[in-house]
């Protein structure tokens, strides 16, 4: 039997360092007899689309899409689904795999770097320091905080996971209540959202965009926050109502943001999130890590292998 021809298109997501020669090198590896065929720009990917069966991507089109006469599985480079046409690919029986779970690491020791500087102070020292200034102040830590998780998936589970060695309560907010990591202390369904933020030093957003998440924080959920929580966002910025989150700040109701995705992207530099004290802000860079090839290759081969021996039930991170 003739292995499945297979694209690796030629953007890569901007955390793999090595961009697409280190995925397609972590790929043969893991499967050295795979038919992969490496495209170099956007019009080589769309000469090359017309006959293979399976596509590695990040940011595909509808240009793709159409010159993909024999396309059947879509391997995705990136968590998110919401900007796939979920029913198109349904009616043309293409399979739609993501990479859920490769940014778990990595965005949880973000998370981590997030709330560790805001309990210690350091980006009150790092203003300091810029000023030249001595000033010694009291910082807090972590034990005893409470911290809410939005999203108890992959990337919800290793936060709470990592957050379990600092002593901390952990409360998770969940779809489905029966698979829960038991670093989560409680674990209350969206109905409970509000009772969940009230409680909480720190909100963390790891849930995914979905019609039903979308602006989901808005003024009536920071309202419900203390004014001494800090609202963490690593998931995508349209979950959030961000000129409600602006008022939130600028009125005191939190007590700051941490913040990796935004509505737009890039930020645009007249936005007033740049210039709270108590706001910091990193470029969508949550999930990079130089393990990322690795761990995306490791997803692409067990559904590879799976997808040649017809089991598409068992691939991993399907969505279609």
């Amino acid at each position: 039997m003739t292995n499945p021809s297979v694209l690796l298109m030629h953007r890569a997501p901007p955390e793999n360092a090595g961009g697409p020669d280190a995925l397609a090198q972590a790929i043969t590896q893991k499967l050295p007899d795979v038919t992969l065929r490496l495209a170099s720009d956007y019009s080589e990917t769309l000469s090359k689309i017309s006959d293979v069966e399976i596509v590695v991507e990040h940011q595909i089109d509808d240009a793709h899409l159409e010159a993909a006469e024999e396309l059947r599985w879509i391997q995705s480079l990136s968590s998110g689904y919401d900007r796939f046409d979920l029913d198109r690919l349904e009616e043309d029986d293409i399979v739609l795999t993501t990479a859920s779970g490769v940014h778990g690491e990595p965005i949880a020791q973000h998370v981590l770097g997030y709330i560790l500087t805001f309990e210690r102070g350091l980006h009150r020292a790092h203003r300091q320091q810029a000023q030249h200034m001595w000033r010694r102040f009291a910082p807090s830590e972590l034990t005893d905080k409470t911290v809410t998780i939005v999203g108890v998936g992959e990337i919800g589970s290793t936060i709470a996971e990592r957050l379990a060695a600092f002593d901390v309560r952990i409360i998770g907010v969940k779809r489905n209540l029966e698979s829960v990591t038991s670093a989560v202390d409680d674990v209350l369904p969206p109905a409970d959202l509000h009772g969940a933020l009230g409680q909480a030093e720190y909100v963390v957003v790891a849930c995914p965009l979905t019609p039903q998440t979308r602006q989901m924080f808005g003024p009536a959920e920071f309202d419900s926050m203390s004014t001494d929580t800090v609202f963490i966002n690593i998931a995508r910025g349209e979950i959030v109502d961000q000129q409600a989150l602006i008022t939130a700040l600028h009125t005191g109701e939190l007590g700051g943001a941490a913040l990796d995705v935004a509505v737009d992207e890039p930020l645009p530099p007249e936005s007033p999130l740049w210039d709270f004290d108590d706001v910091l802000i990193t470029p969508h860079m949550a999930g990079g890590s130089p393990q990322y090839a690795r761990r995306c290759a490791e997803i692409f081969r067990q559904n590879y292998e799976r997808y040649v021996n017809d089991d598409l039930d068992g691939m991993k991170n399907r969505i279609v």
